[in-house]
């Protein structure tokens, strides 16, 4: 195995950026390249995707356990020839004092050399302090080279490896020029999906060359052959065993609900799940399914075409009132609600939950959720996973507003914010919608769960048509 992790000092150093032109440079060269993501980020993987023409998979310490983090990165570098894992904030940073959740604490895991993107905006002999704090912080990680980003031009550039080879052993693969082109338009969750974008595969272009002009390509790739291979240690079961047959979900995918894990519709086919995607802006109705799944993204940046399209909401809303067992997270939450109302607009949603979803210009949840199983959780979970907490993210900047306060919810929230602050995982019928995301995992099998609640509904139906 050929692997490197791409770190930097500190968070917006442009690791993002520079991760994405390596990945579509190396692949334009030939070789299959794999990537994953530290951390729970669905956006940073829908451009490495792009990139690459491979899924790419998180690798989280905070809803995976070791062996998993292990178990997903073997499994998904098969057939590969280099693994690029583009990890999250700085080296070092992370939620645990020990920094046992940091990507220092992933390249260690993975035996993974890395490489440290650092913002040199600014900077000449100073680099050298900071490249010598880095390495001296943890004599285990290796820190196989820097890639200098925004560059003020061949001057600095020369001054600054002049600075790094005085100083320091520390191998410079490249200086990225800066260059406002190479730039991905953010917004309030961070960069713009590349699901989205209508020029991602020029934007893409660019950033590929960019690194193939000034980033040794052929070193980086010999410093990845330098990783020792990974192994599992204990050999993980993608998804407990529960089958299913002539069972078929909706899966929404358009321009605002992209957000789902590879790993997660993996469990759905191992389950015996067919998944039927649906466009909430252009079809006009549900095709025939069993249940439905709404993922998160940016619903409130295509109100218009959401709206415009009544005949799909009151497909949908129909559906969910007859007992259309619905699974929504975050964007798909927000979609089922009475309206959006974002930048002093309000438009007509599906209405199925009682409730107006309204844009803050601050966060209302950001971060790490822990959630606790209620007595109105209704999928099937028996004692024992009852009791266990669900270690989920969130990140929205909506709240909702007029929900009822007699209505049922699944979670009781114990970390972070949820619905109300205490809730999370609103209920009615065979609906439960949250602004959590939850991960498919050893510690928490929902897409099982779902899939099982979505067969016995369905049985529970035929039975009664056959009364």
């Amino acid at each position: 195995m050929s692997h490197l992790l791409i770190s930097a000092a500190h968070k917006s150093s442009g690791k993002t950026t520079v991760s994405i032109g390596l990945c579509a440079a190396l692949t334009s060269t030939g070789k299959i390249v794999q990537p994953f993501k530290k951390g729970p980020d669905y956006i940073d993987p829908l451009w490495l995707a792009r990139a690459t023409g491979r899924a790419c998979h998180n690798l989280d310490f905070y809803t995976m356990d070791r062996d998993e983090i292990k178990s997903v990165f073997v499994r998904n570098s098969a057939g590969s020839d280099l693994q690029l894992i583009e990890g999250n904030k700085g080296l070092y940073d992370g939620l645990d004092l020990d920094g046992s959740n940091s990507n220092a604490a992933l390249a260690k895991l993975l035996k993974t050399p890395v490489v440290l993107v650092i913002d040199a905006r600014g900077m000449t002999r100073g680099i050298a302090p900071l490249i010598l704090g880095y390495q001296a912080f943890d004599t285990d990680i290796h820190i196989a080279g820097v890639i200098l980003n925004q560059v003020g031009g061949l001057r600095h550039e020369s001054k600054l490896r002049n600075v790094i080879e005085h100083y320091t052993d520390a191998k410079v693969l490249g200086a990225v020029q800066r260059d406002e082109r190479l730039n991905i338009d953010e917004r309030h969750l961070g960069l713009m999906p590349s699901n989205e974008f209508q020029q991602v595969s020029e934007k893409i272009g660019l950033l590929s060359d960019a690194v193939k002009q000034q980033v040794d390509l052929d070193q980086l790739i010999q410093l990845a052959t330098q990783a020792e291979a990974v192994t599992e240690d204990n050999v993980i079961e993608i998804q407990q065993q529960t089958k299913v047959t002539d069972i078929r979900i909706g899966i929404v995918k358009n321009e605002a609900f992209g957000f789902y894990y590879p790993g997660d519709l993996q469990a759905f086919e191992a389950c015996g799940a067919e998944l039927v995607e649906i466009d909430t802006i252009t079809d006009e109705q549900l095709p025939e399914i069993d249940g439905l799944f709404i993922g998160g993204g940016f619903p409130e940046t295509l109100l218009t075409e959401l709206e415009s399209n009544q005949t799909m909401q009151q497909s949908i809303k129909d559906a969910i009132d007859n007992g259309l067992p619905t699974y929504a997270e975050c964007g798909g939450l927000m979609y089922l609600c009475r309206n959006i109302c974002w930048q002093g607009k309000t438009a007509k949603m599906v209405g199925v939950i009682p409730a107006n979803s309204i844009m803050n210009e601050k966060p209302q949840g950001r971060g790490y959720v822990r959630l606790q199983v209620t007595d109105a959780f209704n999928w099937p979970i028996d004692a024992q996973e009852r009791e266990q907490v669900v270690s989920a993210h969130e990140f929205h900047y909506s709240s909702l507003e007029g929900l009822p306060k007699d209505s049922d919810f699944a979670f009781d929230v114990i970390r972070g914010v949820g619905i109300s602050g205490k809730k999370d995982g609103y209920i009615y019928k065979n609906l439960m919608a949250c602004y959590s995301h939850m991960r498919d995992s050893r510690q928490n099998h929902w897409v099982s769960r779902f899939v099982q609640f979505v067969s016995d509904c369905k049985q529970q139906l035929n039975k009664e048509r056959m009364k």
